[in-house]
């Protein structure tokens, strides 16, 4: 532990696994204090326990629905209740979508996935604003997808979702530079608890998706793309601002290797 965030708070939303876990853990690591939040108690419980116990840091859970604007907008509230600031706001958190044809998509698809990604994203660096403002500035980290970058194919409405959070973010960099409040975004490829789920589904593929990758592998949540998410909330990126970093292992330059099986194949087969 070196404390590049010691005195520090953060809000990282999804944080009772995957990534969102990662980059807590990474945060704790440095001595921040965590806001963690998921809509499920029991994960978020339990990655809070085990920062305070390894890293011997305070955190506040928050059980909630990020899609539920009084309650996005109580996180940031909260938080700086609770602590009198926020230094950093990880927006992270994604439940649902569907794995199917663009032209099968429906209106509420393509609504949750813009709500989940950009209004949740949305709702929350709003609130955040004038408390990083107030403190004299702040890092925001909203992460996105490759998925977007290169179309990935079944996934319209989180495609759609982290493309406009990814505009969205530029927009805030430009407009807040002013304030010293900097944004910016990862696009990760990590493997997550999602992906292992995919990979038990779909073994061939998985394996495929991993051995195309240049570096052969997918990312660890926490020592990968937390890493990266940690130096954009430090001061060693004080001057950077309005950027996407793609945390893949370059499996950027590859483009496309991710191609799910829709649904509607799934049900013929069935």
């Amino acid at each position: 532990m070196t404390g590049r965030l010691d005195g520090r708070v953060a809000v990282v939303t999804g944080s009772g696994a995957g990534i969102g876990k990662g980059i807590a853990r990474r945060f704790a690591r440095e001595g921040c204090r965590v806001v963690v939040n998921d809509i499920r108690e029991a994960p978020a419980r339990d990655t809070a326990r085990a920062l305070e116990a390894e890293f011997g840091v305070a955190t506040l859970v928050r059980v909630g629905d990020v899609t539920d604007r009084e309650f996005a907008t109580s996180l940031v509230a909260d938080t700086v209740t609770e602590w009198g600031r926020i230094d950093v706001l990880v927006n992270n958190a994604w439940g649902g979508g569907r794995v199917n044809r663009l032209e099968n998509k429906t209106d509420a698809q393509i609504d949750h996935g813009l709500t989940m990604a950009l209004w949740a994203g949305r709702w929350t660096m709003q609130a955040a604003f004038a408390p990083m403002r107030d403190a004299g500035g702040g890092s925001i980290i909203n992460i996105c997808s490759l998925n977007g970058v290169n179309a990935h194919m079944y996934t319209a409405e989180y495609n759609v979702g982290k493309e406009a959070l990814r505009a969205y973010t530029r927009s805030a960099a430009r407009e807040w530079a002013q304030h010293q409040i900097r944004a910016n975004v990862i696009c990760p490829g990590a493997k997550t608890e999602a992906f292992a789920a995919y990979a038990a589904a779909n073994p061939e593929q998985a394996a495929a998706a991993e051995a195309m990758n240049p570096m052969g592998r997918m990312g660890d949540p926490e020592s990968d793309i937390g890493g990266v998410a940690l130096f954009l909330a430090s001061d060693d990126s004080r001057y950077v601002t309005g950027n996407t970093l793609f945390v893949d292992g370059g499996g950027a330059i590859n483009g496309v290797v991710w191609q799910p099986v829709p649904e509607e194949d799934l049900a013929a087969q069935g």
